[in-house]
């Protein structure tokens, strides 16, 4: 517990979900004096997050299986108009898991390499290389040499700096609803939502996840979109998801992480993968800075560099998919599932996909000549704008 008048840090991260924990972890066991804010009493909650990890970023959060509630292998692609499609990897590809069970390991392997945190804590100032923070315990001022922002969409850090912000915001609304589905797929219903997608996630023995993201009438399309389960809930959450990185993800002594940066995937809206990889980055910038005693734009601008280098290509890619699928009718959208339901497509999709890179899908897609099918649907939306 640190004084409640004033501390100092080599760096202090806002925000203890994944990103934050992961950054706050690698400055802590390099022998950096890190401190870790987060503006709940409870690490993990309010869930607001659908809970599917592909194998990937699950690997990343470095924790064990206790969060996990059901693996999947593949996932039903449903119209509006009840053309569907199965893409069946036949080996486990994402996990469903525990958020809060998942968020409160990662905030303990960074304690225990050295991390600090203080809980209910929001931040309500910046100062010269000082953040502000109010909570029930009082009021302190906590001073660093470098910050990271992991404090989500609504970034409190980015607001007070200024920072340009990402492009769009997506709403969302989920609930855990007591319904069976084949534990083996997510079920994917892209006219749930005009501009996006609804999800059915088995989470575990008669429990099922719900939920959809859109830029407008969230409340209405969910209405809708639920009455096809039960009406009662066992959970339920709203969130936001930001779609498109800002246009600088660093200044001011700061680095901005996972959805605070706008690093949302957006062809899925998942954001754990590239949150702990880009706070990783941020976390051996910060270090490297502390180290050099370097702390201005120029220097902080690599780790710019490093995440683009990482994945900035697929986050751009998913923003481009992502423009186009805004543009697809519901009539569109059941032409192109019923293009993609070719068994040479389908067997590329089950070799190549890649919930956290698509690229490499898309490229494959593109050289099958059955993907000569999906030209109509698809030139309609502008297929050259993935060029």
């Amino acid at each position: 517990m640190i004084p409640l008048q004033s501390a100092r840090y080599d760096v202090v991260v806002v925000g203890a979900g994944p990103a934050g924990s992961a950054a706050a972890g690698a400055c802590a066991a390099a022998g950096l004096s890190t401190l870790c804010i987060e503006e709940h009493g409870t690490i993990g909650y309010p869930v607001q997050c659908a809970g599917l990890l592909s194998n990937a970023a699950f690997t990343e959060c470095r924790v064990s299986e206790h969060s996990v509630h059901n693996k999947v292998s593949g996932a039903r692609v449903i119209s509006g108009k009840g053309s569907r499609i199965l893409i069946d990897a036949k080996k486990t590809m994402a996990v469903v898991v525990d958020r809060g069970t998942l968020d409160r390991e990662m905030a303990e392997h960074a304690a225990d390499a050295g991390a600090e945190y203080l809980l209910h804590a929001g931040v309500c100032g910046l100062g010269i290389n000082t953040v502000t923070t109010r909570g029930p315990g009082g009021s302190a001022e906590i001073g660093y040499k470098v910050l990271i922002a992991a404090d989500g969409p609504r970034s409190t850090i980015a607001r007070m700096l200024g920072m340009e912000r990402a492009p769009v915001f997506l709403a969302g609304i989920q609930a855990d609803v007591p319904h069976e589905i084949d534990p083996r797929f997510v079920e994917v219903y892209p006219d749930a939502s005009p501009d996006f997608f609804g999800w059915v996630i088995p989470a575990g023995p008669g429990r099922t996840r719900i939920g959809l993201c859109s830029r407008t009438n969230v409340p209405s399309l969910f209405a809708e979109f639920r009455k096809r389960f039960s009406p009662s809930a066992v959970h339920l959450v709203t969130g936001t998801i930001p779609l498109g990185v800002m246009p600088r993800t660093y200044g001011h002594r700061t680095l901005f992480t996972g959805d605070a940066a706008g690093f949302a995937k957006p062809t899925s809206g998942g954001g754990v993968y590239t949150g702990i990889r880009s706070a990783r980055h941020a976390a051996a910038v910060a270090i490297e800075a502390c180290e050099k005693d370097r702390y201005d734009d120029e220097f902080l601008s690599r780790y710019e560099r490093l995440w683009k280098e990482d994945f900035g290509n697929e986050l751009s890619l998913g923003f481009r998919l992502f423009g186009m699928r805004e543009r697809l009718s519901p009539d569109d959208m059941d032409e192109l599932v019923r293009a993609l339901d070719d068994p040479g497509l389908i067997q590329t999709i089950e070799e190549y996909g890649d919930m956290d890179r698509p690229s490499e899908l898309v490229k494959r897609l593109l050289l099958n000549p059955a993907t000569l099918r999906l030209l109509k649907p698809l030139a309609r939306t502008g297929l050259k704008a993935l060029f």
